[in-house]
């Protein structure tokens, strides 16, 4: 039985979830629903980022928290989730931030913040790619987004022709095994070497970042894999 307790960190913020599994964080984009219904019946606990909140109730879940700014949850779901809000007014993050800042868990999945706008999910990449705590993976209904961490390997095995992409938020350099484009002698940088649409070779694909700010990006049924790089399971 998976267990939460409320908390406070020493700036005074709720340390609203404390939890030894995995979370599944809702956010009030896009969201596949079939996949964060397959994680919350495999154990999974769901935490909403504020009008994520909306989505769980569409789904006909409920979440232990509803982390946020709360200007985006509908009057209806503030109502019937009342007393599982946690307020966080400042507005100098995104719900997404202020949920990585609060909670105090082993990972996190997070669903519906890589779209459909722009902007909120280059700002969710950008909170995943400076966030130093538990492992985090944003999943939309195509790709798995995660920040690979420094100098250490993670080793995955996929089918031949899988799209294997590298995004990088600071210039850093990664070294591979099983890709079709080698990146030998490669740096990556934001405004310079990206690596879009690589390919792997089949089998074994091992990745170490040399530092950090390097996203990858796979398609979204190999989350699992993901996850169990991170030592991650349900």
């Amino acid at each position: 039985m998976n267990s939460c307790e409320i908390r406070h960190n020493a700036a005074g913020e709720p340390r609203i979830v404390s939890e030894t599994g995995l979370i599944c964080l809702i956010g009030g984009g896009a969201v596949d629903f079939e996949a964060v219904q397959d994680l919350v019946a495999r154990g999974a606990i769901l935490v909403a980022a504020d009008g994520g909140a909306d989505h769980a109730r569409a789904l006909g879940l409920r979440p232990v928290a509803v982390i946020g700014d709360m200007d985006s949850i509908s009057p209806e779901t503030r109502d019937q989730f009342g007393d599982l809000l946690h307020h966080i007014p400042e507005q100098d993050s995104t719900d997404f931030e202020k949920s990585l800042r609060v909670l105090d868990v082993a990972g996190i999945v997070g669903f519906g913040f890589l779209g459909p706008r722009a902007d909120h999910g280059l700002a969710a990449m950008q909170a995943l790619a400076r966030h130093q705590g538990a492992p985090v993976i944003l999943q939309s209904a195509q790709d798995v987004v995660f920040h690979l961490p420094a100098h250490r390997e993670m080793a995955f095995e996929l089918p031949p022709e899988t799209r294997v992409s590298l995004f990088p938020f600071a210039s850093v350099a990664c070294a591979a095994e099983g890709l079709r484009w080698p990146l030998d002698g490669l740096t990556f940088d934001p405004m310079g070497q990206i690596g879009t649409s690589n390919k792997a070779t089949g089998g074994a694909l091992r990745l170490m970042a040399k530092g950090a700010g390097l996203l990858a990006i796979l398609p979204a049924r190999h989350r699992d894999q993901v996850l169990q790089s991170f030592g991650l399971s349900l």
